[in-house]
């Protein structure tokens, strides 16, 4: 038995408005008739024929504007049918990556472009990044920068967003070849990040839905953005030292946890446990403050003398740890002298402070499984035995 279509039920509103257009026909057919029949009867006056011209001319009138309506109610439908898909894409994206490839496609499908970029500048660099997808084939998207200034250089106007997005949209004719753009800005609360460009290989004017589309689109993906933004700005500030700007406690022990499971056999990993030396006399003698500029600079030293791929963190007062990774039992120990050399070389004599040290116990896993915690503990050992020999040195756990 086939199974029955199941239908959403009607809108009154619509049930009215077939029903006004189905008395307006009748009323119309039966209009005709009767000057039909009227221009056959004898004695027709020429009223009558200008009566049934009139009658003509409006009803064309009449089914030129159903149709026209009717396109015009499919057209909103298609609008409204694609912000719903763009919003549900944006609802399941986390990421600021992920929220653009979440209404690209829609962006395609409801404007009817061959091309679209995004341009976007990344926050975590000053850096003006433009993807071009083609809509069209498919293809894969390609990447490349534009001038910041493209960006940068705002009008000073109330809404200086058009002119920044079609600045852009020249920018993006000239690298990429395109013809016939439409643009829109994409901004948050600190300004214009950047702008979403859709190009088409036809001359004709884009219609007014596209623009709404393109425009609604870059609305809702700003939001989203700077929904984005805000929550990746609440996470490092979380896990950032507020004072000296490292990693704080919290990001060390969870990016060491991290680790850990996607740790290889053959990785290994080494701590290093620095601390200041004599810095409870720093402060008593110079104050707080002096003292929390001493915790700064040498931060700042411990950060420059470490590896590209090493992990510094403050770990707690004036104890900081360093990830190292894939170091030899050597090379820890090399890393270890060029934090404790660092720090010997600043000057705080601005501070009032004649010089500064620090003594750092280092660990090196002897076995590829053997847990953080317990190299965490073990260059804690070898530091307070730094600390005993006299401080100012690095110690090797055993």
């Amino acid at each position: 038995m086939t199974r029955p279509t199941l239908r959403e039920p009607a809108d009154p509103a619509d049930r009215g408005i077939r029903r006004s257009w189905h008395l307006f026909a009748g009323s119309f057919f039966f209009l005709g008739l009767l000057a039909f029949l009227r221009l056959t009867v004898p004695g027709v006056d020429w009223t009558d024929w200008v009566i049934a011209g009139l009658i003509v001319v409006v009803g064309l009138a009449a089914a030129r504007n159903r149709l026209a309506v009717q396109a015009l109610e499919l057209g909103r439908r298609v609008e409204a049918e694609s912000f719903a898909r763009i919003l549900q894409g944006l609802s399941r994206s986390v990421s600021p990556d992920a929220i653009m490839e979440a209404i690209v496609e829609e962006i395609g499908t409801g404007t009817g472009a061959d091309h679209i970029v995004v341009v976007r500048r990344r926050p975590e660099a000053r850096v003006l990044e433009a993807t071009l997808v083609n809509t069209r084939t498919g293809g894969p998207s390609s990447s490349t920068l534009f001038p910041i200034s493209d960006l940068e250089d705002q009008p000073d106007a109330a809404d200086p967003g058009p002119v920044v997005a079609r600045r852009i949209a020249g920018r993006a004719r000239k690298v990429y070849g395109l013809k016939n753009t439409l643009s829109a800005a994409l901004a948050i609360d600190s300004g214009i990040i950047g702008a979403i460009v859709v190009s088409r290989r036809t001359a004709d004017t884009w219609p007014a839905s596209a623009e709404r589309i393109l425009l609604g689109a870059a609305d809702e993906a700003s939001a989203a953005l700077a929904r984005a933004y805000s929550h990746r700005e609440a996470e490092a500030r979380a896990s950032t030292d507020a004072l000296t700007g490292l990693p704080n406690r919290r990001y060390f022990d969870e990016f060491c946890a991290l680790l850990a499971r996607r740790r290889r056999a053959e990785d290994a990993i080494g701590i290093l446990m620095v601390d200041i030396d004599r810095f409870k006399s720093l402060n008593d003698n110079h104050g707080h403050a002096v003292g929390d500029e001493v915790l700064r600079a040498v931060a700042g030293a411990i950060a420059s003398a470490v590896r590209e791929d090493d992990v510094p963190a403050r770990f707690g007062g004036e104890e900081f740890a360093v990830l190292l990774r894939n170091p030899s039992r050597e090379e820890a120990v090399e890393v270890g002298e060029r934090v404790r050399e660092a720090v010997g070389r600043l000057d705080l004599s601005r501070f009032g402070v004649a010089a500064a040290s620090v003594s750092v116990g280092v660990a090196v896993a002897a076995v590829p499984d053997q847990p953080i915690d317990d190299l965490v503990e073990l260059a804690d050992r070898a530091l307070y035995d730094a600390k005993r020999r006299g401080r100012d040195r690095v110690v090797a756990a055993a």
